[in-house]
């Protein structure tokens, strides 16, 4: 299968600024999905046809071997932060079975900070020596502040966020994010924003799937022009250099996104990753 070029698509978001334009209805945008199962190819045989419908069809030829099913697995995002995120927490797969309904799965999540203004520091999980106990407490009374734990962070940084982790990203903050296809979100704290039908609370959720692990920097696992930044049970993510040719094997084994502008023309190519 030949690289695919895709459509991709802003959100606007309370939290959004000016870095990746404007959305749809006038507002800030916070976020480029630049590859989804509902963004749309662009161009060639497979034109205006949405990722969806190629891994129900194609499934090996996009997907490889080492697919859970036919459904496209990730989800992509540039991110442009003008104010903090809500805190929040994501379920893992068999979670989201439970709590959304079956086939679902949850949300793990990896940050590639692009760039950082000075002090930029998200929220990335919770202090060392917090119990569960206490934990569960703050949650439900709304009190988790008391307990985040802030991580500095500057450009070229990779944090990893595994499902149950508590994140928010905060200003000053420009970066790539990848994590499963879901954007299944159980917001803690809202930071008092009105609440609204697309910014709810979850009381009945949060605690269930909250954790007490705290995060850290996850380092270049490997030197050279092609870096791995982590691997985790749902992607591999690496840094390439621009002008980086990556080589082919005769067998496919999974899929890998070839170029991620950060501009706002936010586009991506696909091609499978040989590994």
């Amino acid at each position: 299968m030949r690289p695919l070029r895709l459509e991709s698509r802003l959100a606007a978001r309370v939290w959004g600024g000016t870095r990746l334009g404007t959305a749809g209805d006038g507002q800030p945008a916070g976020e480029a999905w630049v590859l989804h199962e509902d963004n749309r190819v662009q161009g060639g045989s497979f034109g205006s046809h949405p990722l969806r419908e190629l891994a129900q069809e194609l499934p090996q030829d996009l997907l490889g071997t080492h697919t859970r099913g036919v459904r496209f697995p990730l989800l992509i995002k540039l991110l442009g932060c003008a104010d903090w995120l809500s805190v929040q927490v994501h379920p893992n797969d068999a979670q989201a079975q439970r709590l959304v309904g079956p086939g679902e799965l949850g949300k793990t999540e990896a940050w590639y900070i692009l760039k950082a203004q000075p002090g930029a520091q998200p929220i990335a999980g919770v202090r060392e020596g917090t119990s569960p106990e206490r934990l569960r407490g703050a949650v439900l009374s709304g009190q988790v502040m008391d307990h985040a734990a802030y991580q500095a962070v500057g450009p070229g940084d990779t944090v990893f966020m595994p499902a149950g982790r508590l994140p928010a990203l905060g200003p000053g903050l420009f970066l790539h994010e990848v994590q499963q296809t879901p954007d299944t979100t159980y917001r803690v704290y809202d930071r008092d924003r009105p609440a609204s039908a697309g910014r709810t609370l979850h009381p009945a959720k949060r605690p269930e799937v909250t954790t007490t692990q705290p995060a850290a920097l996850a380092l270049p696992l490997a030197p050279g022009v092609r870096r791995e930044r982590l691997r985790c049970d749902h992607f591999v993510l690496d840094e390439v250099r621009e002008d980086t040719r990556l080589a082919s094997t005769p067998t496919a084994k999974a899929f890998m996104p070839s170029r991620c502008r950060t501009d706002r023309d936010s586009s991506i190519q696909l091609k499978k990753r040989w590994i």
